[in-house]
């Protein structure tokens, strides 16, 4: 079986496009392979700033004969459809066969697909692959109509067996396939040939070229650490950057280079900022005092003065651009100097977050408001949360963000210290953006909690209210990104808090329904909102003398409709923290069926409490008595609702002991007593493990009733008290979890 071995040889592709690009050649031309009958054992795709390379082993050396039979219409039917049918096989009318079934004569069409060989095929696949490669940006030259991300110079494509080396015959746009590629740009010009894929790997090497990016990487990062820890400092681990420089370099040379001592003052985030975003050089940090004092560079060859001439020019661009850094450092350090932080957030005033949401600057008066609500429940002081919240958005006006947008946060942190704020405040402001992903760590500090969890509140609600919702795939807004922020954050803090009435008082404040009145007196438009879905937590009193106050008349049409409105959008982003929540605790090995068993309970907003309960729940259904025991709760169930649909009553009340006849019915009464007795008190007291693990000891018990008690006794007043236990027990147990949507 031969081996195929293809190389695209062209100028400088883009490292950010070098990855997926050699995924697609091996996807394309082997999925193109199979199609046509040839498999393999193995493929490979590599690549290089000037060359996507695929190694395919064990090809089949031609495709197999393929016999195909296709049933057709009837010998006597209408002339078109005969002759749709023969088209359709590529075939005449006497090359079909003539068949007697039992609904008649009918055509059919034989179709033999001789083989073909390897090379063939390849030429036709690798033609159509070069002619639809899906770059994401892609350019014509010269006069040939082909499009490639930069100029296509040479394609290698050969097949290798035990018999030599075979060139495929093939071309495109007057390129020909060939056997010969070029090394290193600079270090090893000129071409050479190939014959396999081995040969093809030693002779690049020899040419100064590393195919392979992970070993191009790992050659940087070993001989950047080496050369840090020499001089007794450390890079900056960035897997980012790393695998970037390595998609920039056929053959990697570390070089180390000096940071002008005007610059070492500079914010470390700054400098690494820098470097990485405009020169991609790593930065490289004393652990003693935790300041960039070096950075690395990779060069792209070797120089006869080992890099000293392509250090110092990056020495002396790299001193241009910090310089542009310090200035704008000094100038943002000069405005906080003289007006404060919320002197400098003055402009976001004229700052629109969103055409339909205002500015900048209202959207930090709504979260200083809910900061200072929420301050109390995440242990933090109320005047410190609102102080954070009014200053975690003026870097944003700064000149050193405007021009490094990541370094926002970080640079409000410095900007707060040097305005003299502590207390928690500096943290908050670079904290309330956490976690930004997966893998990132939830702000834990009160005051940064407070701003951050008032910080995507907002955010979730305001798009809510506009009808700004992710859809599928998009999710412009990163609003899914955002709620499960709030889920790790609450829960991460164990924090207790009702998220429905807060997203309830927000919901009206950002819609302009409570605007001029402020956060604490909106709280009474959620009271018009639990007195229309009959919610009995506000008095009607209070209720009705604040809007009286407020000169709210809820009791109009309109007034509902408003109220309606809202509450619908409040309880579908409530719907949307469940989902986000279950997929968070999915990944923790909690089924879904569990979450939506615990979902469907009381205090449901509550994801602290809710989370709890789902954990125990999930702990009790992996033993074998809570696995039986939602069988026996489904059985009892089941006779029991049929019961009630077939006799038109409900059997909710009246089991009395003194009616059981059997010793396993009384010992179930018994049971219900005792568990009872403990779950009750488990439940007040929020102890969901202590509630789950007694009803699971119902298992015995029940599994007792159900195999030696009849249900349907021929005693109307047995059979009833007996639908009544059974109702004792749906009852108990659905007063720990809805275990009716529990899967099994």
């Amino acid at each position: 079986m031969p081996d195929l071995l293809i190389e695209l040889f062209s100028e400088e592709i883009p490292a950010r496009m070098q990855k997926r690009a050699g995924e697609d050649l091996q996807k394309l031309v082997t999925n193109g392979l199979v199609e046509a009958g040839l498999t393999y054992a193995s493929a490979a795709a590599f690549t290089t700033p000037r060359r996507l390379c695929l190694t395919v082993e064990g090809l089949l050396a031609e495709s197999p004969t393929t016999r195909e039979e296709r049933k057709g219409p009837k010998a006597d039917a209408p002339e078109k459809a005969i002759e749709g049918f023969l088209r359709g096989a590529g075939l005449t009318r006497d090359q079909v066969e003539e068949r007697e079934t039992p609904k008649g004569n009918v055509l059919f069409a034989v179709i033999e697909k001789p083989g073909r060989p390897a090379a063939e095929i390849i030429a036709e696949v690798l033609t159509h692959t070069i002619r639809t490669f899906p770059w994401p940006k892609s350019m014509r030259w010269g006069d040939g109509a082909l499009k490639w991300v930069r100029p296509l110079h040479s394609i290698l494509c050969i097949l290798t067996d035990e018999a030599g080396t075979e060139v495929v015959p093939g071309d495109v746009d007057g390129i020909t396939f060939g056997d010969t590629t070029e090394g290193h740009r600079f270090m090893a010009p000129g071409r050479f040939s190939v014959t396999s894929f081995e040969d093809y790997e030693r002779k690049l090497k020899q040419a100064r070229v590393v195919l392979n990016a992970a070993d191009r990487a790992e050659t940087i990062w070993h001989d950047a650490t080496n050369a840090a820890f020499a001089s007794g400092l450390e890079v900056v681990e960035d897997k980012g950057l790393l695998a970037e420089v390595a998609g920039l370099v056929e053959w990697p040379v570390v070089l180390m280079g000096k940071i002008g001592s005007d610059f070492l003052d500079l914010p470390p985030e700054v400098l690494q900022t820098s470097m990485k975003e405009h020169q991609k050089f790593f930065s490289v940090r004393n652990p003693k005092t935790g300041r960039i004092e070096r950075f690395v560079t990779v060069a792209n060859r070797e120089t006869a003065d080992n890099g000293a001439t392509i250090l110092a020019g990056n020495e002396k661009v790299l001193s241009a651009r910090l310089a542009d850094a310090k200035f704008f450092w000094e100038n943002d350090l000069r405005t906080v100097r003289d007006v404060g932080l919320e002197g400098m957030a003055k402009p976001l005033a004229d700052v629109t977050f969103h055409n339909k949401l205002g500015s900048q600057a209202e959207r930090v008066a709504r979260i200083e408001a809910l900061a200072r609500e929420l301050a109390p429940v995440v242990g933090a002081k109320p005047d410190l949360a609102a102080e954070a919240a009014r200053i975690v958005k003026a870097d944003l006006a700064s000149e050193m963000v405007y021009e490094f947008p990541e370094l926002q946060g970080i640079m409000g942190r410095y900007y707060a210290q040097a305005a003299g704020h502590d207390d928690g405040v500096p943290e908050a402001c670079e904290d309330h953006y956490s976690p930004l992903g997966p893998s990132d760590d939830v702000p834990t500090a009160p005051v940064s909690v407070a701003v951050a969890l008032a910080d995507k509140l907002d955010t979730l609600t305001a798009f809510w209210v506009i009808d700004e919702k992710p859809t599928g795939s998009k999710d412009p807004f990163a609003l899914r990104r955002a709620a499960l922020g709030v889920v790790r954050s609450v829960l991460a803090n164990d924090i207790r808090m009702p998220l429905e009435a807060i997203l309830a008082i927000l919901a009206p404040t950002i819609a302009g329904e409570a605007k001029g009145r402020g956060l604490r007196e909106a709280r009474y438009i959620l009271g018009s909102v639990m007195k229309e879905v009959g919610v009995d937590d506000v008095s009607d009193e209070l209720v009705d003398a604040k809007l009286k106050k407020m000169e709210i008349d809820v009791d109009t049409q309109e007034g509902l409709e408003i109220v309606r409105k809202r509450m619908g959008q409040v309880r579908d982003l409530l719907a949307f923290f469940h989902d986000r929540l279950k997929v968070y605790l999915r990944d923790q090995g909690i089924r879904h069926d569990i979450i939506d068993a615990c979902i469907a309970m009381p205090q449901n907003d509550d994801l602290t409490l809710l989370v709890k309960r789902a954990r125990a729940l999930s702990e009790t259904l992996k033993t074998d008595d809570g696995e039986n025991l939602i069988q026996g709760f489904k059985r009892a169930n089941n006779i029991l609702t049929q019961a009630e649909e077939a006799d038109g009553v409900e059997y909710s009340y009246g089991a009395d002991i003194k009616f059981a006849e059997e010793p396993q019915e009384k010992a179930l009464f018994e049971a219900l007593d005792d568990a009872e007795a403990k779950i009750t008190p488990a439940m007040q007291a929020q102890d969901f493990a202590t509630a789950m693990h007694t009803m699971a000891t119902l298992r015995g018990p029940i599994d007792a009733f159900f195999e030696t008690v009849q249900i349907n006794a021929d005693n109307q007043t047995v059979r009833r008290n007996r639908l009544n236990l059974l109702s004792r027990i749906r009852t108990l147990c659905l007063s720990v979890a809805d275990l009716t949507k529990v899967e099994g």
